[in-house]
């Protein structure tokens, strides 16, 4: 559905290079061709963002050579992961101390309406772990976040 400012729906979906990628681009693909179907729900937009954390030790836009290509790699296989779904998908790669504030920011700034997060299943201490990225987005986004948490191993 178009807001009522007339503009697409927006998903963004946060890309970082790990296995539940895929399956949580393919979710924001097929929400995206979905709303496209809709006439009455109007076009989606995908927007993918991967984020790459500098050190306080650097300047925030120091070259990080090698993390920039993994990054451009792993934009590069969402593009073709939508392009399967027959949806353009716009990318971005951005430098920030902590990843979270970067989502929330990349989101506010680009006027996301849903974030589309995988979240891989970590254990810290025996315990699932959610990390600290997945936490700060939940409690700052001023968006809707889906989680598509990563299937467990058997």
């Amino acid at each position: 559905m178009s807001d009522a400012r007339g503009r697409p729906f927006r998903i963004m979906i946060t890309a970082g290079g790990q296995q539940v990628d895929e399956p949580a681009v393919r979710l924001a693909c097929r929400m995206a061709r979905e709303r496209a179907a809709d006439e009455a729900a109007g076009p989606a937009q995908l927007y993918a963002v991967h984020v790459i954390e500098v050190t306080r030790a650097l300047p925030l836009s120091a070259p990080v050579e090698p993390e920039v290509a993994h990054g451009e790699e792993i934009l590069d296989a969402v593009e073709q992961l939508a392009a399967e779904f027959d949806v353009e998908a716009e990318t971005e790669l951005v430098q920030a101390r902590d990843t979270g504030p970067a989502i929330v920011g990349e989101a506010d700034e680009w006027g996301a309406d849903v974030i589309v997060m995988g979240l891989p299943y970590k254990r810290r201490f025996g315990d699932f772990n959610l990390g600290r990225t997945v936490p700060y987005v939940l409690k700052h986004a001023s968006c809707r976040v889906i989680l598509l948490r990563e299937k467990l191993q058997a």
